[in-house]
């Protein structure tokens, strides 16, 4: 037996899926803009300038702007990684909580960080 006194009731459930869209809208918008960016190819280093450098990076604590030989489908690079050497193995280092193989690095230079005091 059906209650015809109280008729089922949408909730209004469909009222929080602009909620989401808004949220999914803006984060597919956030990523086409980091798409349409073009990171330049920097010169190929050879194994030994890289050694060299990410050698005094660990020895003087300092921190590095590496790009790493991976393109995208349109033959870009990707953005640079910043950070300092959290560690190494024999296969790669550590850098931001992202492992980086020796084989996967194209370039490598210090990279100084701006204060925001600095800027004009």
């Amino acid at each position: 037996m059906t209650n015809e006194l109280h008729p089922y009731q949408d909730r209004k459930k469909l009222k929080w899926n602009g909620f989401y869209l808004s949220e999914h809208t803006s984060q597919l918008a956030l990523e086409k803009k980091e798409r349409a960016l073009t990171w330049p190819a920097k010169p190929m280093m050879t194994t030994e300038e890289i050694g060299a450098l990410l050698r005094e990076a660990q020895i003087k604590d300092r921190v590095i702007a590496l790009q790493k030989e991976e393109v995208d489908p349109e033959g870009g690079y990707s953005p640079d990684i910043i950070g300092k050497i959290r560690g190494y193995d024999e296969l790669g280092i550590y850098i931001a909580e992202e492992k980086i193989h020796y084989d996967e690095i194209r370039h490598v230079a210090f990279h100084t960080l701006h204060k925001w005091s600095d800027l004009d």
